[in-house]
Protein backbone atom coordinates (compact mmCIF):
# COMPACT_ATOMS: atom_id res chain seq x y z
CA UNK A 1 0.00 0.00 0.00
CA UNK A 2 1.40 3.51 -0.96
CA UNK A 3 3.09 5.67 1.71
CA UNK A 4 0.78 8.71 0.03
CA UNK A 5 -2.06 10.29 1.59
CA UNK A 6 -5.55 9.23 -0.35
CA UNK A 7 -5.91 13.07 -1.64
CA UNK A 8 -1.95 12.59 -2.91
CA UNK A 9 -2.73 9.86 -4.82
CA UNK A 10 -5.95 11.62 -6.28
CA UNK A 11 -3.38 14.37 -7.18
CA UNK A 12 -0.91 11.75 -8.54
CA UNK A 13 -3.75 10.42 -10.44
CA UNK A 14 -4.53 13.44 -12.14
CA UNK A 15 -1.15 14.49 -13.04
CA UNK A 16 -0.79 10.27 -14.49
CA UNK A 17 -3.44 11.16 -16.56
CA UNK A 18 -2.20 14.02 -18.68
CA UNK A 19 1.21 12.52 -19.24
CA UNK A 20 -0.08 9.41 -20.78
CA UNK A 21 0.63 9.99 -24.37
CA UNK A 22 -0.81 9.74 -27.41
CA UNK A 23 -4.44 10.01 -26.53
CA UNK A 24 -5.62 10.99 -29.40
CA UNK A 25 -7.42 14.38 -28.62
CA UNK A 26 -6.41 15.46 -25.61
CA UNK A 27 -3.96 17.64 -23.79
CA UNK A 28 -1.02 15.06 -22.76
CA UNK A 29 2.92 16.07 -22.82
CA UNK A 30 2.95 16.39 -26.24
CA UNK A 31 -0.14 18.40 -27.39
CA UNK A 32 -1.61 20.93 -26.35
CA UNK A 33 -5.10 22.67 -27.31
CA UNK A 34 -4.71 26.77 -28.22
CA UNK A 35 -6.17 27.69 -24.95
CA UNK A 36 -5.45 24.16 -22.65
CA UNK A 37 -2.44 23.31 -22.05
CA UNK A 38 -0.55 20.64 -20.11
CA UNK A 39 0.96 23.26 -17.47
CA UNK A 40 -3.03 23.94 -17.10
CA UNK A 41 -3.55 20.39 -16.67
CA UNK A 42 -0.40 19.90 -13.76
CA UNK A 43 -2.02 23.06 -12.21
CA UNK A 44 -5.34 22.28 -11.86
CA UNK A 45 -4.61 19.17 -10.36
CA UNK A 46 -2.61 20.96 -7.84
CA UNK A 47 -5.33 23.11 -7.18
CA UNK A 48 -7.89 20.31 -6.13
CA UNK A 49 -5.99 18.49 -3.80
CA UNK A 50 -7.05 20.41 -0.89
CA UNK A 51 -10.68 20.25 -1.76
CA UNK A 52 -10.07 16.78 -1.93
CA UNK A 53 -8.34 16.43 1.31
CA UNK A 54 -11.83 17.43 3.02
CA UNK A 55 -12.88 13.64 2.25
CA UNK A 56 -10.32 12.68 5.50
CA UNK A 57 -12.47 14.79 7.79
CA UNK A 58 -15.84 14.19 6.87
CA UNK A 59 -16.76 16.27 4.33
CA UNK A 60 -19.90 15.41 1.80
CA UNK A 61 -18.83 14.41 -1.56
CA UNK A 62 -20.92 17.47 -2.58
CA UNK A 63 -18.55 19.80 -0.77
CA UNK A 64 -15.45 18.31 -1.49
CA UNK A 65 -16.39 18.80 -4.79
CA UNK A 66 -17.08 21.78 -5.20
CA UNK A 67 -13.68 22.89 -2.98
CA UNK A 68 -12.10 20.82 -5.47
CA UNK A 69 -13.53 22.74 -8.41
CA UNK A 70 -12.71 26.19 -6.57
CA UNK A 71 -9.29 25.21 -6.55
CA UNK A 72 -9.31 23.67 -9.85
CA UNK A 73 -10.05 27.05 -11.24
CA UNK A 74 -6.77 29.23 -10.01
CA UNK A 75 -5.12 28.69 -12.88
CA UNK A 76 -5.33 30.60 -16.09
CA UNK A 77 -7.45 28.30 -18.45
CA UNK A 78 -10.55 27.41 -16.16
CA UNK A 79 -11.95 24.06 -16.64
CA UNK A 80 -9.26 21.33 -16.84
CA UNK A 81 -10.79 18.40 -14.30
CA UNK A 82 -14.12 19.04 -14.04
CA UNK A 83 -15.18 15.38 -15.01
CA UNK A 84 -12.15 13.67 -13.24
CA UNK A 85 -13.00 15.29 -10.46
CA UNK A 86 -16.63 14.66 -10.30
CA UNK A 87 -15.51 10.67 -10.79
CA UNK A 88 -12.92 11.04 -7.86
CA UNK A 89 -14.88 12.52 -5.11
CA UNK A 90 -17.05 10.02 -4.23
CA UNK A 91 -14.20 7.42 -4.69
CA UNK A 92 -11.55 9.68 -2.32
CA UNK A 93 -14.88 9.42 0.25
CA UNK A 94 -14.92 5.48 -0.34
CA UNK A 95 -11.32 5.23 0.53
CA UNK A 96 -11.31 7.06 3.22
CA UNK A 97 -13.97 4.36 4.67
CA UNK A 98 -11.79 1.68 3.56
CA UNK A 99 -14.74 1.21 1.02
CA UNK A 100 -12.90 1.54 -2.39
CA UNK A 101 -14.51 -1.23 -4.26
CA UNK A 102 -17.88 -1.26 -6.85
CA UNK A 103 -20.28 -1.72 -3.76
CA UNK A 104 -18.63 0.97 -1.31
CA UNK A 105 -18.48 3.98 -3.77
CA UNK A 106 -22.03 3.01 -4.61
CA UNK A 107 -22.92 3.40 -1.12
CA UNK A 108 -21.62 6.29 -1.15
CA UNK A 109 -23.04 7.97 -3.94
CA UNK A 110 -26.59 6.42 -3.14
CA UNK A 111 -25.91 8.41 0.31
CA UNK A 112 -25.87 11.79 -1.09
CA UNK A 113 -28.03 14.07 0.24
CA UNK A 114 -29.79 17.21 -1.29
CA UNK A 115 -27.28 19.78 0.15
CA UNK A 116 -24.47 17.80 -1.74
CA UNK A 117 -26.59 18.39 -5.29
CA UNK A 118 -26.24 22.14 -4.00
CA UNK A 119 -23.10 22.30 -3.87
CA UNK A 120 -22.58 20.64 -7.14
CA UNK A 121 -25.01 23.49 -8.67
CA UNK A 122 -22.60 26.22 -6.77
CA UNK A 123 -19.41 24.85 -8.93
CA UNK A 124 -21.33 25.42 -11.63
CA UNK A 125 -20.24 29.41 -11.04
CA UNK A 126 -16.08 28.13 -10.30
CA UNK A 127 -16.44 27.45 -14.32
CA UNK A 128 -17.60 27.37 -17.61
CA UNK A 129 -18.65 23.82 -18.17
CA UNK A 130 -19.72 22.24 -21.81
CA UNK A 131 -23.82 21.19 -21.15
CA UNK A 132 -26.39 20.37 -23.41
CA UNK A 133 -29.90 22.14 -23.34
CA UNK A 134 -32.17 20.24 -20.69
CA UNK A 135 -35.11 18.61 -20.88
CA UNK A 136 -38.15 20.45 -21.88
CA UNK A 137 -40.02 20.76 -18.39
CA UNK A 138 -36.40 20.75 -16.80
CA UNK A 139 -35.27 24.34 -17.17
CA UNK A 140 -35.43 25.08 -13.88
CA UNK A 141 -32.49 22.33 -13.09
CA UNK A 142 -30.33 23.41 -15.34
CA UNK A 143 -26.89 23.17 -14.14
CA UNK A 144 -25.80 26.54 -16.02
CA UNK A 145 -28.24 28.38 -13.52
CA UNK A 146 -25.80 27.63 -10.65
CA UNK A 147 -27.19 28.34 -7.50
CA UNK A 148 -30.33 29.61 -8.91
CA UNK A 149 -30.98 26.66 -9.18
CA UNK A 150 -31.21 25.32 -5.58
CA UNK A 151 -34.58 26.26 -4.64
CA UNK A 152 -35.80 23.75 -7.63
CA UNK A 153 -33.73 20.88 -6.36
CA UNK A 154 -34.57 21.54 -2.90
CA UNK A 155 -38.62 21.56 -3.84
CA UNK A 156 -38.41 18.37 -5.61
CA UNK A 157 -35.82 16.73 -2.98
CA UNK A 158 -33.19 15.74 -5.09
CA UNK A 159 -29.82 14.26 -3.88
CA UNK A 160 -26.89 14.09 -6.12
CA UNK A 161 -27.23 10.92 -6.81
CA UNK A 162 -31.09 11.69 -8.50
CA UNK A 163 -29.40 14.40 -10.36
CA UNK A 164 -26.75 11.59 -11.96
CA UNK A 165 -29.38 9.66 -12.24
CA UNK A 166 -31.03 12.06 -14.63
CA UNK A 167 -27.93 12.90 -17.11
CA UNK A 168 -26.62 9.05 -16.93
CA UNK A 169 -28.34 8.29 -20.38
CA UNK A 170 -26.29 11.13 -22.19
CA UNK A 171 -23.42 11.64 -20.00
CA UNK A 172 -20.77 8.87 -19.59
CA UNK A 173 -19.63 10.13 -15.94
CA UNK A 174 -22.97 10.53 -14.77
CA UNK A 175 -23.41 6.86 -15.83
CA UNK A 176 -20.38 5.50 -13.77
CA UNK A 177 -22.43 7.10 -10.34
CA UNK A 178 -25.52 4.74 -11.40
CA UNK A 179 -23.69 1.80 -12.33
CA UNK A 180 -21.13 1.18 -9.50
CA UNK A 181 -18.19 3.06 -11.23
CA UNK A 182 -18.20 -0.05 -13.51
CA UNK A 183 -15.61 1.44 -16.27
CA UNK A 184 -13.90 2.93 -13.70
CA UNK A 185 -12.99 -0.37 -11.87
CA UNK A 186 -12.54 -2.53 -14.74
CA UNK A 187 -9.79 0.43 -16.58
CA UNK A 188 -7.91 0.57 -13.27
CA UNK A 189 -7.51 -4.08 -13.63
CA UNK A 190 -5.89 -3.26 -17.02
CA UNK A 191 -4.31 -0.76 -15.45
CA UNK A 192 -2.55 -3.45 -12.47
CA UNK A 193 -2.32 -5.80 -14.85
CA UNK A 194 0.24 -3.96 -17.05
CA UNK A 195 4.25 -3.66 -16.76
CA UNK A 196 4.75 -0.17 -19.20
CA UNK A 197 5.55 2.59 -17.43
CA UNK A 198 2.81 4.08 -15.77
CA UNK A 199 1.62 6.94 -18.11
CA UNK A 200 2.22 4.22 -21.14
CA UNK A 201 -0.28 2.07 -19.54
CA UNK A 202 -2.78 5.21 -19.07
CA UNK A 203 -2.22 6.09 -22.81
CA UNK A 204 -3.19 2.23 -23.55
CA UNK A 205 -6.41 2.20 -21.43
CA UNK A 206 -7.55 5.27 -22.60
CA UNK A 207 -7.72 4.44 -26.57
CA UNK A 208 -9.22 0.82 -24.80
CA UNK A 209 -12.08 2.63 -23.37
CA UNK A 210 -12.42 5.15 -26.16
CA UNK A 211 -13.06 1.58 -28.68
CA UNK A 212 -15.59 0.74 -26.38
CA UNK A 213 -18.17 2.91 -26.06
CA UNK A 214 -18.61 6.72 -27.73
CA UNK A 215 -17.33 9.34 -26.07
CA UNK A 216 -20.15 11.66 -24.37
CA UNK A 217 -18.31 14.74 -24.38
CA UNK A 218 -17.42 14.66 -28.43
CA UNK A 219 -21.42 13.79 -28.67
CA UNK A 220 -22.14 16.85 -26.84
CA UNK A 221 -19.05 18.76 -28.46
CA UNK A 222 -20.14 17.26 -31.99
CA UNK A 223 -22.71 14.34 -32.46
CA UNK A 224 -23.04 11.27 -32.43
CA UNK A 225 -22.27 9.85 -35.39
CA UNK A 226 -18.91 11.96 -35.12
CA UNK A 227 -18.49 10.32 -31.29
CA UNK A 228 -19.27 6.69 -33.55
CA UNK A 229 -16.33 7.78 -36.06
CA UNK A 230 -13.88 8.29 -33.04
CA UNK A 231 -14.55 4.84 -31.72
CA UNK A 232 -14.18 2.98 -34.48
CA UNK A 233 -11.20 4.93 -35.28
CA UNK A 234 -9.49 4.14 -31.66
CA UNK A 235 -10.32 0.10 -32.72
CA UNK A 236 -8.28 0.80 -35.73
CA UNK A 237 -5.10 2.00 -33.63
CA UNK A 238 -5.64 -1.14 -30.93
CA UNK A 239 -5.92 -3.43 -34.36
CA UNK A 240 -2.30 -2.11 -35.95
CA UNK A 241 -4.31 -0.35 -38.66
CA UNK A 242 -3.68 3.67 -37.63
CA UNK A 243 -1.00 5.40 -35.79
CA UNK A 244 -1.93 6.47 -32.46
CA UNK A 245 0.02 9.27 -32.60
CA UNK A 246 -0.88 10.49 -36.42
CA UNK A 247 -4.27 10.14 -35.10
CA UNK A 248 -3.79 12.13 -32.00
CA UNK A 249 -2.69 15.50 -34.32
CA UNK A 250 -5.67 14.57 -36.35
CA UNK A 251 -8.17 14.97 -33.71
CA UNK A 252 -5.89 18.13 -32.19
CA UNK A 253 -6.39 19.48 -35.80
CA UNK A 254 -10.26 18.88 -36.02
CA UNK A 255 -10.92 20.11 -32.57
CA UNK A 256 -12.08 16.43 -31.42
CA UNK A 257 -11.70 16.09 -27.63
CA UNK A 258 -13.15 12.54 -25.74
CA UNK A 259 -12.83 14.19 -22.46
CA UNK A 260 -15.12 11.81 -21.09
CA UNK A 261 -12.76 8.84 -21.80
CA UNK A 262 -10.08 10.92 -20.25
CA UNK A 263 -12.14 11.24 -16.68
CA UNK A 264 -12.69 7.76 -16.48
CA UNK A 265 -9.10 7.04 -16.96
CA UNK A 266 -8.37 9.33 -14.26
CA UNK A 267 -10.34 7.86 -11.62
CA UNK A 268 -8.75 4.43 -12.84
CA UNK A 269 -5.46 5.65 -11.91
CA UNK A 270 -6.30 6.56 -8.42
CA UNK A 271 -8.11 2.91 -7.86
CA UNK A 272 -5.03 1.45 -9.61
CA UNK A 273 -2.85 3.34 -7.25
CA UNK A 274 -4.68 2.83 -4.09
CA UNK A 275 -4.59 -0.92 -4.80
CA UNK A 276 -0.64 -0.84 -4.94
CA UNK A 277 1.23 0.59 -8.55
CA UNK A 278 3.82 1.81 -7.85
CA UNK A 279 5.25 5.09 -9.14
Amino acid sequence: MTARSIAQDAELALLLEVTGTPKPGNVDRNHDHDDLRFEHFMAGAVGARPGLERAADGERVGRVFERAVAGMVEQSAGNTQFGALLLLAPLVAAAHDAALTPTGTDEVVRATTVADAAEFYRSFEHVDVAVGDPPSGLEPLDVRRGSAAIPAIEERALTLYDVMERSADVDGVAAEWVSGFERVFGAAERIIDGDDPVPDRAATVFLELLAEEPDTFVVKQSDRETAETVQQRAQAVLDGQESAAELADEFLDRGINPGTTADLVAGALFVALRRGVEV
